[in-house]
């Protein structure tokens, strides 16, 4: 898990909740280091969540503010003059290398998109299909305040229909398309305003910072499903919330069970749900998750 706990460390804590004998090594360092254990015992992972939460708002933070470095960089500083940097200045020219991206796409397309600067809404592009069928995946991340108007949700619901995987994160910072890890497009408005300058980026260090940026945000975000806004827009339920609150304190799932008055296959069952709500793999990234979003 980036920036969270090791799946060394992971799977040492659940053994010791098992009551398991441990010896040391890195693992049980690791959850030393995050306050899980203490003096050999186990100890609720709350805190730890916590504050690996607030690493990934800090996280997060950051990466908007490389983002707006990047684009007042290349945007207002002779981008044109550098190699690896094209500037596009024609709305048709922008248009055209953002089809030719996608065509010439071998296996996946990468996409931020906060619904403005080139259109202030996403729109579905007639060469995704084409490129989905041919095996090319498609990972975008919208900004969430897009799927509040009808035109934005509907485009999005049609992406996905297409086969888009797509997640949504609130205060995208900008636009950006990466082709592969081949080529990248970003549309950014020039410091003085009235400006679009669209920059197609070439195989460089800005490039492998840009798809560093896209996979940030894509780590952060919440999954959006088919028929439905956000994943999970009633979350969290006052269950949800209790269920959580017992996987924080590090319960088994039998104790979950009996606590909740279920059986352990519903615990499994509403787990599992949850960790895909959240883009979770493991229990303890849902708890890091659970945590960033106030449902602990």
């Amino acid at each position: 898990m980036h920036g969270g706990l090791s799946p060394e460390a992971e799977k040492l804590y659940l053994a010791m909740l098992r009551g398991d004998v441990i010896e040391p090594g890195p693992a049980h360092e690791e959850l030393e280091r995050l306050g899980l254990i203490r003096n050999n015992d186990v100890r609720p992972p709350r805190s730890a969540l916590a504050a690996i939460a607030s690493g990934h708002e800090a996280a997060a933070a950051r990466a908007r503010e490389t983002a707006e470095v990047l684009a007042a960089a290349y945007a207002e500083r002779g981008a044109k003059e550098v190699d690896f940097v094209e500037v596009l200045k024609d709305a048709d020219e922008v248009i055209s290398a953002f089809e030719e991206m996608q065509s010439q796409a071998k296996s996946e397309i990468r996409a931020l998109d906060p619904g403005s600067y080139l259109s202030p809404q996403p729109e579905a592009s007639p060469v995704q299909p084409p490129a989905l069928a041919r095996g090319v995946a498609y990972r975008v991340v919208y900004e969430s305040a897009l799927l509040q108007s009808e035109r934005g949700f509907a485009s999005v619901q049609e992406s996905i229909a297409v086969g888009e995987q797509a997640r949504t994160f609130p205060g995208v910072p900008l636009k950006l398309v990466i082709a592969d890890s081949d080529r990248a497009l970003i549309a950014v408005p020039t410091v003085t305003g009235g400006n679009v300058v669209a920059l197609l980026i070439h195989p460089s260090v800005l490039l492998s910072a840009l798809i560093e940026l896209f996979e940030a945000f894509w780590r952060m975000a919440v999954s959006i499903t088919p028929g439905g806004r956000e994943d999970g827009q009633q979350e969290p339920t006052t269950a949800t919330r209790r269920l959580m609150a017992l996987l924080s304190a590090g319960l088994t799932d039998e104790s979950i069970a009996r606590e909740l008055g279920v059986s352990e296959r519903t615990v499994h069952r509403r787990v599992s749900r949850l960790q895909q709500l959240l883009g979770a793999q493991t229990r303890f990234q849902l708890g890091v998750q659970a945590s960033r979003r106030g449902w602990l």
